[in-house]
């Protein structure tokens, strides 16, 4: 009887990408995968360590399958594996470590396990791994999670990111241009391209990510594409300029902003200014008027006084985008931010949360109501329990719409009509 694996993903879409393409491996090597809820042979958690919270999240996944399975063995990869190997190993039922340079070797770490029966952690020194491992996921046949790229070069103050991915490093055009046609080939239409610093791409290869835009446009079969997050100083006009006028890369930038006060961006040690950010937004904004913007807020971090959170809310404010999606500073091991003072309090930093959820639902929902009573196309996904079929318009809208035919997977054009907070499709 074959053995049974449930998995188990925390973090990032990239991580997402990555569990699928681990649990491809198992598949082709003769593992029956079942829901991570069940009863399995084997449990595998691919873990993220962005926060303290994360690691928290992590042991209770281990300890959870653990009750559910005393006699199954439990595998942790990802960033918390790469960074806390042997507090991980101590945990009753785990049976492997690995670490970024091992995860993908799963199949061969397990049949050593399997021979020596003991408790393995496989974790290279960071500044070893320099491989790129290919990963997509396309569970949801709507949209693909496609990794183009891994690691970061860069140090801001508060980040554990490089010292749990490595460098930044990414595979050739051509390799991922063949990745997409093979998602095309499942019949997804939407590909989001992900990575731990995506315009950076290129440090491998020599390539440039306008470039690889360029190439994933061409891709027949795939009518979206959405950029995850991308760094600001990283978005170039000719990225802009490309997407405004794209076939298939829709009006939609993700862009992480982690504070709108200087002083702040500085103790960071992140590569922009608020003045440098805000005309950037502004040459998005100009040249594809109907764009969606998220952005990523950290509050609290070390050294936001009561005058930095201001200045970095009404920045925020003043800035016209789509959502922002708020982080709560947590501190990390072996991060320089942990040397600056004041240290907030943790009242303060949910008080401060509070308010920065509060303004990005209003800005949220005012992107919203600009677009009642337009036409826009949306790509169907999943049906709710009350008969709507529900998914995204080109610019990020949710939209639920009764159509009297099975939509998914379809991208139909629909009129939006706003009413109490939701977008129908009428």
């Amino acid at each position: 009887m074959a053995k049974t694996v449930g998995f188990y993903t925390l973090g990032c879409k990239m991580n997402y990408a990555e569990t699928e393409t681990l649990s491809r491996k198992m598949k082709d090597a003769g593992f029956q995968q079942v829901n991570f809820s069940g009863v399995a042979d084997y449990y595998v958690i691919n873990s993220c360590s962005v926060t303290e919270a994360a690691n928290k999240k992590g042991r209770q996944a281990i300890r959870a399958a653990h009750r559910r399975n005393p006699q199954a063995r439990i595998i942790v990869v990802g960033c918390y594996a790469q960074l806390k190997a042997n507090e991980i190993s101590d945990i009753e039922g785990v049976a492997l470590v690995l670490g970024v340079k091992e995860k993908f070797n799963i199949v061969e770490r397990i049949r050593e396990y399997e021979e020596k029966q003991t408790v393995l952690s496989c974790v290279s020194a960071i500044n070893e791994v320099d491989s790129f491992n290919p990963s997509f996921s396309c569970s949801e046949r709507t949209r693909a999670f496609l990794k183009v790229q891994d690691g970061c070069n860069y140090r801001c103050s508060y980040c554990t990111i490089p010292l749990a991915r490595g460098k930044s490093r990414n595979p050739s055009i051509a390799s991922l241009v063949r990745q997409a046609e093979e998602i095309a080939e499942r019949g997804v239409k939407e590909i989001v391209l992900s990575g731990i610093n995506i315009g950076d791409f290129g440090q491998t290869t020599g390539e440039k990510f306008v470039d690889l835009v360029k190439a994933l446009d061409q891709v027949q079969g795939i009518e979206r594409y959405r950029i995850s997050s991308i760094e600001p100083n990283l978005i170039t006009s000719e990225i802009i300029d490309y997407v405004a006028q794209s076939r298939a890369f829709m009006p939609h930038f993700h862009i992480p902003l982690q504070c709108g006060c200087d002083e702040v961006l500085r103790l960071m040690r992140r590569r922009y200014n608020t003045d440098f950010f805000r005309k950037k937004i502004e040459e998005i904004q100009t040249k594809i008027p109907d764009v969606f913007i998220g952005m990523d807020v950290m509050v609290g971090s070390m050294g936001e006084t009561d005058e930095y959170f201001k200045k970095s809310y009404d920045f925020v404010e003043s800035l016209g985008i789509s959502f922002v999606h708020v982080f709560t500073y947590s501190e990390r091991e072996n991060t320089d931010a942990l040397k600056i003072t004041p240290r907030v309090q943790e009242s303060v930093r949910t008080e401060r949360s509070v308010q920065l959820h509060a303004l990005s639902e209003r800005m949220h929902q005012d992107f919203y109501k600009r677009f009642d009573g337009q036409i826009r196309p949306v790509l169907f996904e999943t049906r709710t329990k009350d008969g709507y079929q529900v998914g995204f318009t080109d610019n990020y809208i949710r939209v639920q719409a009764k159509i009297p035919y099975n939509a998914h997977n379809k991208i139909v054009p629909v009129r939006l009509e706003y009413k109490d907070g939701i977008m129908f499709g009428i």
